[in-house]
């Protein structure tokens, strides 16, 4: 049986040579994405505003408006109402009651009271929102250490400038995944960090792969000019790169047609994570490194100094 290549063997697409037409594409993504997040905002989750969420199933079709009725007569404040999966399961968000936790507990039950018994409760959450501001920050924080601490271990195990240049297509990553939250105003939850992540871990994983091809043509041929080496690196990780990133989509995929609603924002973080990481990983990190005078590893212990790479025309 013939292997099945997705790239023929002597591939030899120019992607340096359209660098500034990535670039550009990167740019407009990025600054798109900080305008909604600034405009809109995000739809943060009951995670981080604080309330009380819950999740019934109706025996039938669930009547929104009327249930909203119901609600909207207990005095808990503006209850947000949602079709959540399929027609009889509806999301109840309720904003955070003055008082302890006993005036949570009560306004669930005046919810359970009003939509009766025959209404099944299937989750039922309640979020402070000192406890929500501390999340934020605690995710904030989680996503700045993770992009340091990946810019300390691909400086160290490569050097600086291969780390300045995953940084800066990780940051294009994650910019652009929670520019995309934004815009759809698709619930941010605590799952939906996770997922960034995630799609960091999985961008960095992809760009080293790269990036050791690179750091490996950088040595075996020193009188090649950078751009040759760079596309050459590219195209012979390419197969690799597209196989690892399709397999895993189909990964993906199966949670978004059977994960169900909880896991949906998760799981579209990923599928669109893993496409905007594996694009940036070819068409950003590595081009990158053009700018950043790169200079070839001491090869074969043969104690020469370090020389700068010709940059050549692109």
């Amino acid at each position: 049986m013939r292997p099945i290549r997705l790239v023929p063997d002597n591939t030899k697409i120019d992607f340096i040579g359209r660098r500034l037409i990535a670039f550009a594409l990167s740019g407009l993504l990025v600054l798109g994405s900080i305008v909604v997040i600034a405009t809109h905002g995000l739809n943060f989750g009951i995670d981080f505003r604080g309330g009380i969420l819950i999740e019934v199933r109706t025996e039938g079709p669930a009547d929104i408006g009327a249930m909203r009725n119901t609600l909207s007569g207990l005095g808990i404040g503006q209850a947000t109402l949602q079709e959540f999966g399929g027609p009889r399961d509806v999301m109840i968000r309720i904003p955070h009651q003055e008082g302890d936790e006993a005036a949570q507990m009560a306004a669930i039950e005046q919810v359970r009271g009003a939509l009766g018994p025959a209404v099944e409760y299937r989750r039922t959450e309640f979020v402070g929102p000192q406890v929500g501001d501390e999340l934020i920050r605690a995710g904030i924080l989680a996503v700045v250490l993770a992009i340091g601490g990946i810019l300390a271990y691909v400086s160290f195990r490569f050097e600086w400038q291969f780390g300045v240049a995953a940084v800066a297509a990780l940051t294009h990553d994650v910019i652009a995944t929670i520019g995309l939250f934004a815009l759809t105003q698709m619930e941010f939850s605590l799952s939906t960090v996770a997922a960034v992540l995630t799609v960091a871990g999985y961008s960095i994983n992809d760009t080293v792969v790269v990036f050791d091809r690179v750091r490996e043509d950088l040595r075996r041929h020193k009188s090649t000019d950078l751009p040759t080496v760079l596309n050459t690196a590219i195209n012979q990780t390419l197969a690799r790169t597209l196989i690892t990133s399709g397999t895993t989509l189909l990964a993906v995929l199966a949670l978004v047609v059977f994960g169900g609603e909880v896991i949906r924002g998760f799981s579209i973080a990923l599928i669109w994570g893993i496409g905007i990481g594996t694009y940036s990983s070819i068409c950003v990190a590595v081009p990158l490194l053009l700018y950043l005078n790169v200079r070839r590893g001491r090869s074969g212990g043969t104690g020469k100094k370090d020389q700068p790479v010709a940059a050549g025309n692109a």
